[in-house]
């Protein structure tokens, strides 16, 4: 009763029901107005029901409508309408105020300060038109009393809610008896003899039922000269904060004893009251007074209190003042709440616990409503008011849709009438009310919220308060992994999730997660940092002895990630070794068609060091294992000196295009040049062909291929000798003087190292005697390959080549020694292997 009702009560029972109600129905007729406001009270019912459902959904802290918007949408979202609403309940104290004095100034005329206005108005009379004075407060009384009263109502509410509880009653008992006697006077109206006031008569309803809509000077009086047209739009915007105030009680949220019982009962009784009210009051004021007695008296509840106006005068003025004590006292909290979750640093001198009075936050609330009590415009603040409450109640409306929808294991609300379409419709409502009062205010209080958005998600601090919104991402995607399935997916819409093997040769510190360039690297895979990158550690040892460790390491490569703005996350695997930590990841990480396509690992230069003897063995393992997973591979060598993101390079992108890859080498050219670091490069690609080959052909070819797929580049064909006619001409030419010492160097290698290992015994001798025709052939082909490389592309930004798989029955460091010849002397290189399917099309 004293938490949620009253406060809500007197928040809703205002001024607007005392000097404007019976002026609404002159002018909007009794069906018009009946209209009004059951579009009104519709939309504060509905939002009373998404409120009572969110606020039953579990314990609930400070904030009221901060609180359960903020948990339901997110910090962001939260955080932006309920600060708008904090200016809405401070602005809404400076209106009940201004009311309050107002209403006081033309009860006593001679407590003005300053001297009265005048305004010559024309009114009608019983001898036809005439002009009438109407006095109005000077506008430095408005200022001086309003601070005044202002300062006065904090000092009371400094003194916390319980003196507040005590103090309500003393205003809120005077307002129902004022209604009372209102209600008695208007029975009792036929026996006055004023001309105006006819009764309760039906012929009086039925000549005020349709509505009559028209221009009115500054006293509201109508003239066919008017500044003012008064319309169903503009009444709406006029009427709306009378029913303002549902949130009174949920703003103490932090105060009451059980949120889940009182808010329910307590602010659906008060809508429920008050909208009977309004109704019963509509009927009344058509059926008891003529409708030039409705327009031009603006005080006709006074004319009709029984025994004597002076009882609606002390109504209005203690409604008003209860109304303002009220919005002073939640409008405090609110901030304190939002400053206690520290999203935004700035409100941090707001902080209150939730047991102690918020004095600061009270002292800003006051200074901002005396601001608006110096204004001294009523009708100039209302506008603005009306557009924080109603985007405040949207919020909550959205919040309950949004919870109700996604039907999250959580919500399990004690509130049962409730339903996603009541909540949607509520919403839907809110911004109708909206955009029918104004547009132009609707816009410029959905930028105001949408600039506080902005600035909230710039410059505060994240917080994950399980809002609905990470749940109906998780939703999402459910619901997008069903509908794509397993099935391949088409070229047009592939996209690269690359697999990267963040430290797989050992060479970083411990402490260090990743290679610095390898996320640098994927950021590159990703066109405009569309997609996402898995990257992989494996770590030796006992899942059950690694565990906890595997933890921490996984959160610290997660920081990492967020740390270089890469989308992805960060996945930790225990194994006994290497090779089966990646070949167990290869085949279980991602879901359907979000698995991994690509492993992006670097090129393990240091696989010739003693301590590094299992590197030849695990590199092959890794290819082996990609190409049986049906997963493409890109190696980098130079890692090291892979461009940053903002380090500008120039020259070209030269492809070897030697085998068929589905064009990923052609996709990993354009993803390059995408990226700012790559666009004033060019592309060369260069096609290897045989001696015999026609090259004018060829290049004829590849240039109408990447025509048809919209890729820019410069198309040379490179003649290559090829291993049989090398030996039948046994001569080596490749450029280099030097490369008949490589090629001895690497042959002697792979002897002794074959020497070794059969002295070892550990290998079979099927798998130990290599054929050194084979061995030959490749070992020429990858310097020949390096050779043509070097002499063409020694000044290029990267360069791609194709991966040759690993050859069968060769040991390991066989491949190593082809591998090394390849990339030898080539700063940067992408090695390459796509997979058994297309990754471009040239079809729309």
């Amino acid at each position: 009763m004293m938490g949620v009702f009253v406060p809500c009560l007197q928040n809703i029972l205002g001024i607007i029901f005392y000097i404007r109600f019976s002026w609404i129905v002159g002018i909007a007729g009794v069906w018009h107005s009946l209209l009004l406001i059951s579009l009104c009270c519709i939309c504060t019912c509905l939002t009373g029901l998404s409120l009572s459902a969110i606020a039953t959904n579990g314990a609930m802290k400070g904030g009221g409508p901060y609180y359960l918007i903020g948990r339901a949408l997110g910090p962001e979202v939260g955080v932006s309408i309920g600060l708008c609403f904090f200016l809405g309940n401070a602005i809404a104290a400076s209106l009940y105020i201004l009311g309050a004095v107002e209403t006081f100034m033309d009860a006593l005329p001679g407590a003005g300060i300053f001297k009265a206005s005048v305004t010559e108005v024309l009114a009608p009379s019983a001898s036809g038109a005439g002009t009438e004075a109407v006095n109005s407060p000077n506008l430095h009384d408005l200022q001086v009393y309003g601070v005044l009263v202002t300062v006065v109502l904090c000092l009371i509410v400094f003194g916390g809610v319980k003196m507040i509880n005590k103090v309500a009653p003393a205003f809120l008992i005077p307002v129902l008896v004022s209604v009372l006697l209102i209600f008695i006077g208007i029975f009792a109206a036929g026996r006055q003899a004023r001309s105006g006031i006819t009764g309760l008569h039906f012929s009086t309803l039925k000549d005020n039922w349709e509505a009559e809509y028209q221009r009115t000077n500054r006293a509201g009086i109508p003239s066919p000269d008017g500044i003012t047209y008064w319309g169903f739009d503009e009444l709406l915007g006029l009427f709306f904060p009378a029913v303002t105030g549902i949130m009174a009680g949920s703003n103490r949220s932090a105060s009451l004893r059980d949120t889940q019982r009182s808010i329910p009962k307590g602010t659906l009784s008060a809508i429920g009251a008050t909208t009977a009210l309004y109704l019963i009051s509509c009927f009344m004021f058509g059926a008891v007074a003529t409708r030039e007695e409705l327009l031009t008296n603006r005080l006709l509840t006074a004319t009709l209190a029984w025994p004597v106006p002076a009882v609606v005068h002390i109504g209005i003025i203690l409604s008003t003042l209860g109304a303002a004590l009220q919005s002073l006292t939640g409008a405090p909290r609110l901030l304190a709440a939002i400053a206690n979750d520290d999203i935004l640093p700035v409100l941090k001198y707001f902080k209150a616990p939730d047991s102690v009075e918020p004095h600061l936050a009270t002292l800003f609330t006051m200074l901002i409503c005396a601001g608006c009590v110096v204004i001294g415009n009523l009708d100039l603040i209302t506008p603005v008011i009306t557009m924080f409450f109603l985007m405040c109640y949207g919020g909550v409306n959205l919040s309950c849709f949004l919870l109700d929808l996604l039907d999250a294991p959580s919500w399990r609300p004690r509130w049962k009438f409730h339903h996603w379409s009541l909540s949607l419709v509520g919403a839907l409502i809110c911004l109708l009310i909206m955009f029918l009062i104004s547009w132009v205010f609707t816009v410029i209080s959905l930028a105001l919220a949408s600039l506080l958005y902005y600035y909230v998600s710039i410059k505060g601090k994240g917080g994950d308060w399980g809002d609905g919104f990470k749940s109906a991402y998780f939703q999402l995607a459910l619901r997008s992994l069903r509908t794509l399935g397993a099935n391949q997916v088409h070229p047009k819409n592939w996209y690269p999730i690359p697999l990267i093997f963040c430290r797989p040769w050992g060479s970083l510190p411990e402490d260090v997660p990743c290679h610095p360039k390898l996320a640098d690297f994927a950021n590159c895979m990703k066109k405009k940092g569309r997609g996402m990158s898995i990257f992989l550690s494996i770590m030796d040892g006992d899942y059950r002895d690694k565990a906890e460790e595997a933890r921490h390491a996984c959160k610290l490569l997660s920081t990492y990630i967020d740390y270089k703005n890469c989308e992805g996350v960060g996945e930790i695997v225990v194994a006994k070794n290497m090779r089966e930590g990646f070949r167990g990841a290869v085949q279980t990480m991602g879901l359907g068609n979000l698995k991994p396509n690509i492993v992006v690992m670097r090129y393990p230069e240091i696989w010739r060091e003693e301590d590094a003897n299992e590197i030849p063995e695990n590199f092959v393992s890794i290819i082996n294992d990609c190409i049986t997973a049906n997963k493409a591979v890109v190696i980098v060598k130079g890692l090291d000196e892979w461009p940053g993101e903002f380090q500008k390079q120039y020259g070209t992108i030269d492809l070897y295009w030697i085998v068929r890859d589905g064009g990923l080498m052609l996709l990993l050219s354009q993803l390059l040049r995408s990226k700012e670091s790559f666009e004033s490069c060019k592309i060369q690609v260069f096609c290897i062909a045989e001696e015999d080959t026609s090259a004018e052909e060829l290049k004829a070819d590849v240039r109408k291929f990447l025509y048809d797929l919209r890729m820019q580049a410069e198309v040379i064909v490179v003649n290559m000798k090829s291993w049989e006619a090398h030996q039948e001409d046994q001569e080596v030419k490749m450029g280099k003087g030097d490369a008949m010492e490589a090629l001895s160097k690497a042959r002697k290698r792979i002897h002794t190292e074959e020497v070794k290992i059969r002295e070892s015994g550990h290998i079979q001798d099927q798998n130990v005697a290599l054929n050194e025709q084979q061995v030959n052939k490749f070992l020429y082909t990858t310097l020949t390959l390096n050779s043509i490389i070097l002499r063409h592309s020694r000044m290029a930004a990267v360069v791609l080549v194709s991966l040759p798989p690993p050859p069968l029955h060769h040991p390991a460091f066989c491949y190593m020694e082809y591998m090394d010849l390849l990339v030898e002397s080539v700063p940067r290189l992408l090695v390459v292997r796509g997979y058994r399917r297309d990754v471009v099309t040239i079809f729309t």
